[in-house]
Order: structure tokens, then C-alpha cells, then sequence
């Protein structure tokens, strides 16, 4: 059996989210001020890059298959939940390394964990896989979440 691709969605899906880890990169890079309040139990720089890279692919793949699995009532929902976490998920990165603020990036992160658990919840009823596909994110930023409140404390 054929699986049956709308390939316009996905490329759109892509660009999306490829494009807010683009931009969310640009202020991302690790310098003296993060290597001296990193937490010791943080992973090697590398790791970041690798898990992230998987990530944003089951996001992409998240998204892909709630927009083309959701109603036209759904999709506004469905939208507007993946701009805010997108979104929220691109601010932290600026929050904790460029104005080094990691009270404020820590507040973004509960932000990018809340609409997280908003998508799985709210994908579960329009598209299993693509709930189950943010399992693994929501994992991450819980990680994340650690390694933040490391700092503040």
C-alpha cells in the first residue's frame, strides 16, 4: 500500500519548523558565561545538537500529520498551539544565552512545556501518532527544565 503524501504540506511543515530552529540557533552558542553556571550533570555540547536535530524532525512529522489528519474547525487550534510552542521554544534560546536571564528563560520553559502538553493532548483526539511524536520533546524540555532550575539554584 501506497502511503498517500501531500508533499505541499510537509515542505510547508519543514520550512516552519526548520526555520525556528534557524533563527532560534543564531543566539544559541555556548560561550564562557554558560560554561562557568552550567550544571555538571550537562551533556557535552554535541549532544545538544544531535537530540535537537531528532526533535525537530518528530515535530515536523507532529505537525505534518495533525494539519493533514485535523477538520477545517481543528486546524486554527492545531495552528495556533504549534506557533505558540514553536515560538516560545525559539525565546528561550535568546532568553538564557544572549541576555543571559535564565529566571526568564526558565519561565519561557515552563511556557514551551505547557503548550507542549497542550499539543499532545489536544492532538490526541485528532491524530495518535502525531501526540505520541512530542513524547520524546516533552521529555527534552522536562531535561532542559532541570538543567535551567540547576542554575537558578
Amino acid at each position: 500500500m501506497r502511503a498517500n503524501v501531500n508533499w505541499r504540506v510537509l515542505v510547508v511543515c519543514l520550512v516552519i519548523v526548520w526555520g525556528v530552529a534557524g533563527v532560534g540557533s543564531l543566539s544559541s552558542r555556548p560561550d564562557s558565561w554558560y560554561e562557568s553556571v552550567k550544571p555538571s550533570f550537562t551533556p557535552p555540547n554535541w549532544v545538544f545538537a544531535a537530540v535537537w536535530a531528532v526533535l525537530f524532525f518528530l515535530i515536523v512529522l507532529s505537525m505534518y500529520l495533525s494539519w493533514t489528519r485535523s477538520t477545517r474547525e481543528q486546524k486554527p487550534l492545531v495552528a495556533i498551539l504549534f506557533a505558540v510552542n514553536l515560538l516560545t521554544n525559539m525565546l528561550w534560546t535568546y532568553f538564557f544565552f544572549t541576555l543571559r536571564k535564565p529566571g526568564l528563560a526558565m519561565v519561557d520553559l515552563v511556557l514551551i512545556w505547557l503548550s507542549a502538553l497542550a499539543l499532545i493532548i489536544v492532538l490526541w483526539r485528532i491524530e495518535r501518532r502525531a501526540s505520541l511524536l512530542l513524547v520524546p520533546y516533552m521529555l527534552w524540555v522536562s531535561f532542559a527544565g532541570a538543567l535551567n532550575l540547576a542554575i537558578l539554584f
